[in-house]
């Protein structure tokens, strides 16, 4: 037997601010996170956009890998988030009518990296709101 099935997951606040946790449930988790603030480090920062999870089997299992997560230097853990999300889109973002989120954070002003504008993403963004006709 594999186990219970668990999600290590991470959210980020707009300015790119990381919460890693684990849940058994990542809709309701998402859910409480987004409509039910409790106090704690991901309500003070904001930290609300999914922005990675994974599957893990078995309590125990999830604990491992969320600590050694947490573990890890920003820089890895923002590398692990690009490996399969590159463009830090909101994953939870569809799950619930009643909390709109942004499709992208961006990267904070002081923070470098390259601009967006004009880019592909900028383009695709603004089709996705109507604002560009193809």
């Amino acid at each position: 037997m594999r186990g219970k099935r668990m999600y290590v997951y991470i959210l980020a606040s707009l300015s790119r601010t990381l919460y890693t946790g684990v849940t058994n449930n990542i809709e309701r988790r998402m859910y409480e996170h987004r409509n039910k603030p409790t106090p704690g480090f991901a309500t003070r920062y904001r930290s609300n956009r999914l922005v990675y999870f994974e599957v893990v089997y078995g309590p125990m299992n999830a604990i491992r890998r969320e600590k050694q997560i947490k573990a890890w230097t920003r820089e890895k853990r923002f590398a692990l988030i690009e490996s399969v999300n590159a463009g830090w889109l909101d994953l939870a973002r569809d799950w619930f009518r009643e909390t709109p989120s942004p499709t992208r954070i961006f990267p904070q002003a002081s923070g470098g990296g390259p601009s967006l504008r004009g880019s592909a993403a900028t383009e695709e963004s603004r089709r996705r709101r109507g604002k560009l006709v193809n």
